[in-house]
């Protein structure tokens, strides 16, 4: 079972799914020790795989940090925090959990694009 840490101390994975906003994305961040990344993946794939079948759910990706890091960041993109919400709460979602490698820390935190003149749009 992964260790939980917030990436963000004063609003909670909690608080933001109480938002009802979207669409949304998850930025996962994981650290583990350097031998589990294999596990780390096997896990993160069979999370995938339920995710991408649930109502909501438009797109995931998974990022390492380079040069030896142990590292990652899982991108996800949905259609609005409800969705997430229920995916993430379901019974089915919770028991995969406990794949993970016990070296496993996640720091998981809801965003929303912003449009920044001359750089980006929401």
């Amino acid at each position: 079972m992964p260790g939980l840490a917030e990436l963000d101390a004063a609003v909670t994975l909690a608080d933001q799914m109480e938002a009802r906003e979207g669409p949304v994305v998850l930025m996962n961040v994981f650290t583990i020790d350097p031998s589990d990344e294999q596990a780390l993946l096997e896990a993160w794939a069979h999370d995938a795989d339920f995710m991408k079948s649930q109502p909501g759910y438009i797109s995931t990706q998974m990022h390492k940090g380079i040069a030896g890091s142990a590292t990652y960041v899982n991108y996800a993109v949905w259609q609005d925090v409800q969705s997430f919400r229920a995916a993430f709460m379901n019974p089915e979602f919770q028991s995969r959990i406990a794949r993970y490698p016990e070296s496993a820390v996640t720091r998981p935190h809801l965003f929303k694009k912003l449009a920044v003149a001359n750089h980006c749009v929401a």
